[in-house]
């Protein structure tokens, strides 16, 4: 106990420090936010943190926008981490990022990789009086209290995730195994009396084996972690392995590593990576009203005219109202206010002047404004304004307009891409958006 308050304690300290030493921009998140919560989507890991420059460029251009980072552990191989600040950490989830705070310390008994440096331990085979493994499960606990005072220094809150790093070893080994079992018991155990989420990466036929097995078999026997994270690089983006059971972990407590190490090339930055499937919680996002209650999503966004439906000009005129660009009363007519601040947008956004509404002015209403990267796994009110920008992009489309940023979303967006003559990546980034609010169309 004394060893817990001594490490929150440090933790405290270490992350009053980072505040005095470090000033983000007012609207930025600083702490109170679990990650990766809830997300469906591609991530990458890498052992050093990248630097504010590479992170940047890759969430304009890649597919990723989750990404592993390693936090805590004496057997890690990143043990100086230059770029890793709560600074750091801000920005990347002020930006849209999802983070998987990762702590490789003490490993099977059995791994012949270990330790790593000499000093750094690995976990006790030694069964104890009882059979069990009493002295891996106080390095599970201790290992916890390390990686949550980390975390804590960095601003990551309670809620999110925490990954404990057991690398590959030889499963057939019992000792090895039911010490590394106690061990990841316990780990999880201490996690959550801190109020964190526990989460195991393991390779697919050995840790990850074990973990099922103890699920199935011996439910009773350990404190089994709420998340497992999959090695198995099979080149299959999913989170599927004949390791295991298919019911285990699902739906929405699992995720893969289904590539390993090699480098990866975005806006000019290169970086040696794992890919990573991520299928954990439900994405949703949350409820919009608009106007006191007036329906403003809609499958097609087509020409509107004196002859339009009604419910069609009434969101035309909500939407406008949004933007101050209307005043009058929500008629769902085409009248004479209506015409004269529908003229005045077509000018102001160098479209044709008309007594109609074009499903270019659409785009360059539903579009308009700062938005943020987007790209698959995105959740949210600007997700919300890309689908139904889409929409009326693209007779046809068809878009649920749901706000959460998945496979048809994403189909869509890379034709629209294609048609547009940009590069179809499947990422909402400026250049996009710049496209989007001009109205371009094929």
């Amino acid at each position: 106990m004394l060893q817990r308050l001594l490490l929150a304690a440090a933790a405290l300290t270490l992350l009053a420090g980072a505040c005095v030493a470090t000033s983000a921009p007012a609207d930025s998140v600083t702490a109170n936010v679990a990650t990766p919560g809830a997300f469906h989507g591609y991530g990458f890991d890498q052992c050093l943190a990248p630097t504010q420059r590479a992170m940047n460029a890759w969430l304009r251009q890649s597919p990723y926008l989750a990404v592993g980072i390693y936090i805590s552990g004496a057997s890690r191989a990143c043990k100086v981490q230059p770029n890793l600040t709560p600074a750091w950490v801000t920005t990347q989830l002020r930006k849209g990022w999802k983070l998987l705070p990762i702590t490789l310390g003490p490993q099977a008994s059995c791994n012949a990789r270990f330790p790593r440096y000499g000093k750094d331990r690995r976990i006790s085979a030694t069964p104890g009086k009882n059979g069990r493994y009493a002295a891996a499960r106080r390095q599970g606990t201790a290992e916890a209290d390390k990686t949550v005072a980390a975390a804590t220094a960095l601003g990551l809150s309670q809620g999110s995730t925490m990954w404990y790093d057991l690398e590959g070893f030889d499963a057939t080994d019992n000792r090895c195994r039911y010490s590394a079992m106690a061990f990841l018991s316990a780990w999880t155990r201490e996690i959550h009396a801190l109020h964190y989420v526990s989460g195991v990466y393991s390779s697919a036929g050995s840790g990850i084996w074990m973990l099922d097995e103890a699920r199935v078999n011996t439910p009773s026997a350990y404190h089994l972690p709420d998340q497992i994270w999959i090695a198995r690089w099979d080149g299959k983006a999913n989170t599927a392995t004949t390791y295991i059971r298919s019911d285990g972990w699902r739906p929405g407590g699992r995720m893969k590593q289904y590539v390993g190490g090699h480098d990866e090339r975005y806006g000019g930055v290169t970086i040696n990576i794992d890919r990573d499937y991520l299928s954990l919680g439900t994405p949703k996002a949350p409820a919009e009203s608009h106007c006191g209650g007036v329906p403003v999503d809609f499958t097609d966004y087509p020409r509107v005219t004196d002859a339009s439906d009604p419910a069609l000009v009434k969101a035309l005129q909500c939407l406008l109202t949004e933007q101050k660009a209307y005043a009058g009363h929500l008629t769902g007519k085409l009248n004479t206010r209506t015409i004269a601040s529908i003229n005045a947008w077509q000018s102001a956004h160098g479209l044709r002047v008309l007594p109609a509404w074009s499903r270019r002015a659409w785009m360059t209403l539903l579009a308009t404004g700062q938005q943020p990267v987007l790209k698959f796994g995105s959740t949210g009110r600007a997700v919300r304004d890309l689908q139904r920008t889409l929409n009326a992009a693209t007779s046809g489309a068809d878009l649920p307009v749901t706000g959460v940023f998945a496979s048809l979303t994403d189909a869509a967006l890379r034709s629209w891409q294609r048609s547009a003559s940009l590069r179809a990546s499947g990422v909402a980034n400026p250049t996009t958006w710049t496209a989007l609010a001009s109205g371009l169309r094929p």
